[in-house]
């Protein structure tokens, strides 16, 4: 594994090593979290690069290392397609790790996509302030992809929600895939305590550089608005997803 400080990358030599960093870093997190607040919240991502991720959480020996009974799930965004379609990112989830695992149902908080978009939206949000009670919402982990547009969550190229400066959830309409989703706002997810993108491939070395390396022009590029708060924003990504960076320790 190289490591660089500079954009606090860790870069892998195979999606293998990744997941397994990946699964080391969540255990920690949710260890300590456990220790000093009583329980472990996170924010899951959809797509395909957390699959196998999650799928190695489900197994032996690091299903075992999480208290899933402290844990709480949440995710960033979602598809506005049924709970039981295959591209819906909470039935991905449970399908591959939360159904493995000894987690309550009460525990897990899919975005109600049975509702109409803004309504889930609103559903959503209020969830989440009734959650966290009398504070604001704070992960203590959330997960996050790259896609090869630059989005994150469904923080997409050019759609409003990027100007968003509340701390919520919006519908977003996605032009390109002709579809509404349901996404945190950059304001919201920034105040997590950590934030981890996972990032592999060699369709991603390009975005991933323009990302970490162009100026700053999030309607392009939206994941460059992912600066938290007060936490701690970590890049894990495999050889191929960072072949065009140059690498400072």
């Amino acid at each position: 594994m190289i490591s660089s400080s500079q954009y606090n990358l860790k870069v892998y030599p195979s999606v293998s090593e990744l997941n397994k960093g990946a699964a080391e870093f969540i255990i920690a997190i949710a260890s300590k979290s456990i220790a000093e607040r009583g329980r472990f919240i996170i924010s899951l991502s959809g797509g395909l690069t957390p699959q196998k991720l999650y799928a190695l959480l489900a197994e032996l020996p690091y299903r075992e290392q999480i208290n899933w009974m402290q844990t709480f799930i949440f995710w960033g965004d979602e598809r506005c397609v049924s709970l039981n379609d295959n591209r819906n990112n909470a039935h991905m989830a449970k399908k591959i790790l939360l159904d493995k695992v000894n987690i309550p149902n009460s525990k897990i908080h899919p975005i109600p996509v049975y509702l109409p978009p803004a309504e889930a939206a609103a559903t959503y949000e209020k969830g989440l302030k009734d959650f966290f009670k009398d504070e604001a919402p704070q992960f203590d982990l959330i997960l996050l992809g790259l896609g090869v547009n630059g989005h994150t969550a469904s923080l997409f190229p050019e759609t409003k929600v990027i100007d968003d400066r509340a701390e919520g959830v919006r519908q977003v309409y996605v032009e390109e895939e002709r579809e509404f989703r349901i996404s945190m706002t950059a304001p919201l997810i920034n105040r997590a305590r950590r934030i981890l993108f996972l990032v592999s491939g060699d369709n991603k070395a390009e975005i991933l550089k323009k990302v970490l390396t162009a100026p700053y022009q999030p309607d392009k590029f939206p994941a460059q608005l992912i600066k938290p708060k007060d936490g701690e924003l970590c890049w894990y990504v495999d050889d191929s997803a960072a072949s065009l960076i140059a690498i400072e320790n």
